[in-house]
């Protein structure tokens, strides 16, 4: 099985993070990964988007078309993803930031307020925690002990601080089901 998963937002929003977390994870379950960051000029406040494939045969290309899940962090990125996930795809949204409803009928929707959540548990730059949870609680990807394995070992020493809160803002997000 291979999963295509995009994930995009403002620089800043924590988007590669997500991205990169979800490459280590399906590394460290034996799985094929590719993991793709883009990111205009200004890191913070530009856009910023990444593509991540996990998959369980040899990859044939790391470049997706039409992804089984986007991660819209905000307004834009809805604009620019929602026509091309897939059929049947999943499409996470972060509804504190987006003023509009998904137009598509074919595709499953998870509307999170993101920010919300994250400024409700006291840190306000966990929503892309909160978003990925909500992706693994609507897509059979990767599980949230295995994410929460990686942020574990992966995450920088002087990062560690922010475990609990990663850990929480995860979880929180993968109660949210499709709307």
């Amino acid at each position: 099985m291979q999963q295509e998963v995009i994930v995009s937002g403002f620089g800043g929003q924590g988007v590669l993070f997500i991205g990169q977390l979800l490459a280590y994870t399906g590394m460290d379950e034996g799985k094929e990964v590719t993991w793709i960051p883009s990111y205009g000029p200004e890191m913070r406040g530009g856009t910023a988007n990444c593509t991540v494939v996990i998959s369980d045969e040899e990859i044939g290309s790391p470049f997706v078309k039409n992804p089984t899940a986007v991660i819209a962090m905000n307004l834009p990125s809805l604009d620019k993803y929602e026509p091309l996930v897939e059929s049947g795809g999943v499409l996470v949204v972060n509804t504190s930031m987006v003023n509009r409803k998904v137009a598509r009928e074919d595709i499953t929707v998870v509307s999170i307020p993101a920010n919300d959540i994250a400024e409700e548990m006291g840190s306000g730059r966990s929503a892309n925690m909160v978003l990925l949870g909500g992706l693994l609680g609507n897509l059979d990807l990767l599980s949230l002990k295995a994410v929460e394995s990686a942020l574990e070992g992966h995450m920088p020493e002087r990062h560690k601080k922010f475990l609990p809160a990663n850990k929480q803002a995860l979880s929180m997000g993968a109660v949210y089901k499709a709307n």
